[in-house]
């Protein structure tokens, strides 16, 4: 059983400013960036998660602590985690690394950009 689904993920990461959604790899790797950035990405066809950029220490803390949660798969394992939608990982924290993701990108961008973008 699921503990999100890919509608989900695509309506959270949607809502978020300046967001758009692409598919550069193939017509099934969904991929939502922000300013152009990719903070989240999900295979559309076979949904059983998302990988999202990760504080590093926090992405050791969440693997240590969640079955659903292991290194980035085909990403930085060191920035980048996958969430399993079927396994331990509550719906809410599941949102919530969304959210996490896309604020470790804005803080990537320099003070100018983020001004620039109001963000």
């Amino acid at each position: 059983m699921r503990t999100f689904e890919f509608e989900e993920v695509r309506d959270r990461c949607l809502a978020k400013a300046h967001v758009t959604e692409e598919f550069p790899f193939d017509e099934k790797t969904c991929v939502w960036k922000v300013a152009g950035k990719l903070f989240a990405l999900a295979d559309i066809d076979a949904f059983e998660g998302m990988t999202l950029k990760c504080d590093p220490e926090y992405a050791v803390e969440l693997r240590e602590q969640y079955i659903g949660i292991v290194g980035g798969y085909h990403a930085n394992k060191k920035h980048w985690n996958t969430v399993r939608s079927e396994e331990d990982v509550p719906r809410a924290l599941a949102l919530e690394l969304i959210d996490h993701s896309y604020e470790r990108v804005v803080a990537g961008f320099s003070q100018k950009q983020r001004k620039a973008l109001g963000l």
